[in-house]
């Protein structure tokens, strides 16, 4: 079966589920999505590594990263194999200097580790096909520094833009000591843009 790589293109709050992310999966070289229901820690694990931010102390998907790297485990892609009931199932194609293996995992751990490692993210046609939404315009990568999610719990705007650049660089402050990384992030992103003007 033919696979079809993917990207991750935006990560924002549900809008279907209370205390929960989407993140959202785009056809490599193509218009259609999938958007995927995660868990705010997970969300928050994908966030950082795209938006290379060094917590303190590893999180838990870089303390998997760093136990595969000791023992030369290699992650060469996931594959989102399987669609039941709205749940996407995963598998991790790692490798030893012995043998190859696929592990499964939850599909927003996947892409946690798929991000650490830089290895690619792929899907099947009739998942995509049953999943996937096709999207006019193109959405903007996280990855780019343009972060295009967004929390109800997030400071928003407004009360950002407020702000003073040292009211804004001390709630950041506070923010990494917490390790809340998804606020963080548009606390810099409006420091950025201030930089900018």
């Amino acid at each position: 079966m033919k696979k079809i790589e993917l990207e991750i293109v935006a990560l924002s709050h549900s809008i279907t589920q209370t205390h929960s992310y989407a993140v959202v999966l785009g056809e490599v070289n193509g218009i259609r999505r999938i958007p995927i229901v995660i868990g705010g820690a997970e969300a928050q694990a994908i966030a950082v590594a795209l938006e290379k931010m060094f917590p303190s102390r590893p999180l838990t998907h870089d303390l998997m990263k760093n136990f595969m790297m000791a023992f030369n485990i290699k992650l060469h892609e996931i594959i989102i194999n399987d669609l039941q009931e709205g749940i996407f199932y995963s598998k991790l194609i790692c490798s030893s200097d012995k043998e190859t293996a696929e592990i499964d995992s939850r599909t927003s751990d996947a892409l946690a580790l798929a991000v650490r490692f830089g290895c690619p993210i792929y899907t099947y046609e009739n998942i995509i096909g049953e999943a996937g939404q096709m999207m006019e315009g193109e959405q903007r990568k996280i990855s780019t520094g343009e972060s295009s999610h967004v929390s109800s719990d997030e400071p928003s705007q407004e009360n950002l833009k407020a702000m003073t650049v040292d009211q804004l660089k001390s709630r950041l402050q506070e923010l990494l000591e917490y390790e809340d990384y998804l606020k963080a992030i548009a606390i810099r992103d409006e420091l950025k843009s201030r930089n900018a003007d």
